[in-house]
């Protein structure tokens, strides 16, 4: 994992206005990053940055082109699948996922399997504000950083 972190922000209909929440009070420590995120989701987000580096005071430090976010499809539309295969590639360093416990989703299959590659990968995932927290507020978070990762040869070798 580089310094400059690549940054998975999903969230359910009903916990979107969190992740936003979330998104502009941490802007600042987040924008340094490269950005993914599903559907409705990264119109969201990126409306939020660009709302946060319209309205900096004086000596402006951030610009829009210093916003590298990339919107991949909606979740249920194969967005989870997509984020999935980036994780599977080692293209996501980290996941805050808000999903809503509260609400049957109609793309439950695909969300638990999107939770379940971050597991396997050793990605870090944060499914509440509380961990997102954490997460952004370690010393990891602005440093270098080498996962480890368990070894599947064993599993991919197998006799079949």
């Amino acid at each position: 994992m580089k310094k400059r972190k690549q940054i998975a922000l999903v969230a359910h209909d009903n916990r979107k206005k969190n992740l936003i929440e979330w998104v502009e009070y941490n802007w600042e420590s987040l924008i340094p990053h490269r950005l993914y995120c599903t559907g409705t989701t990264g119109t969201l987000v990126e409306k939020a940055f660009l709302s946060k580096i319209e309205n900096q005071k004086d000596g402006k430090k951030y610009t829009k082109s210093d916003l590298d976010l990339k919107k991949l499809k909606s979740g249920p539309l194969g967005g989870d699948q997509q984020l999935g295969a980036l994780i599977a590639e080692g293209g996501i360093d980290m996941m805050i996922f808000l999903w809503d416990p509260m609400e049957p989703q109609p793309h439950d299959v695909d969300v638990k399997a999107l939770t379940r590659i971050a597991v396997l990968y050793n990605v870090p995932l944060a499914n509440n504000r509380s961990t997102a927290d954490y997460m952004i507020s370690s010393s990891l978070f602005e440093s270098e950083y080498v996962p480890r990762l368990k070894d599947y040869s064993e599993y991919i070798n197998r006799k079949v």
